[in-house]
């Protein structure tokens, strides 16, 4: 499944953002509650452009908050056999630890985002699961087509993560054990639908 948004600018807006972001962590780690402008400075962007991809301050810093916390794949997948099953399980229960230990701050961060969407600026997420679910299926990568791959990756997407727990929460009014259970379901059935 080629994603043609992911050339040319579209790299580089992401890369730009992901910088802010970084910025905005490390000036967080030293205890400061930084200004945007202070931000767009350590990141070594424009103002405007820091603007550009989030609407104030308190916006990127709740995103921030939120990526010094993002688990790491080699902790998340530390001693996992190479059962795509068993090592997506994995990368799920790390992501709803961290869901749940930040509810509100997510809650905001994708408030924020459908805000900017319903004025037709669409922002630039930052897209931190993919990542980690195809590290999870790496080791079974050749037992699938890559048509199939790309579309289990685009599936699993919408299973694991915060866009999900509102769903199961907000939706279907599930709490979390049988969430979770549905969620391994799914995972379990698109590994297999996969392979």
């Amino acid at each position: 499944m080629a994603r043609a948004e992911q050339t040319g600018r579209w790299k580089q807006r992401r890369r730009t953002r992901q910088d802010i972001l970084a910025a905005a962590a490390e000036l967080l780690k030293t205890g400061q509650k930084p200004s945007l402008e202070e931000i767009a400075d350590a990141a070594l962007v424009s103002r405007a452009t820091a603007y550009r991809y989030f609407p104030n301050a308190d916006a990127l810093l709740v995103e921030a908050a939120l990526e010094i916390d993002f688990p790491k794949i080699g902790d998340v997948l530390a001693g996992a056999d190479g059962d795509p099953v068993r090592r997506v399980e994995k990368v799920d229960a790390a992501l709803h630890r961290l869901i749940a230990e930040n509810e509100v701050p997510m809650r905001l961060m994708i408030a924020s985002a459908l805000e900017r969407g319903a004025r037709g600026d669409l922002p630039v997420r930052q897209d931190r699961r993919t990542p980690m679910l195809k590290e999870a299926l790496a080791p079974a990568r050749a037992s699938f087509k890559a048509a199939d791959y790309d579309a289990l990756i685009a599936a699993l997407s919408l299973v694991v993560g915060p866009e999900a727990m509102i769903v199961f929460r907000d939706v279907l009014r599930l709490d979390d054990a049988e969430a979770a259970r549905v969620r391994r379901w799914a995972i379990r059935a698109l590994i297999s639908a996969a392979s």
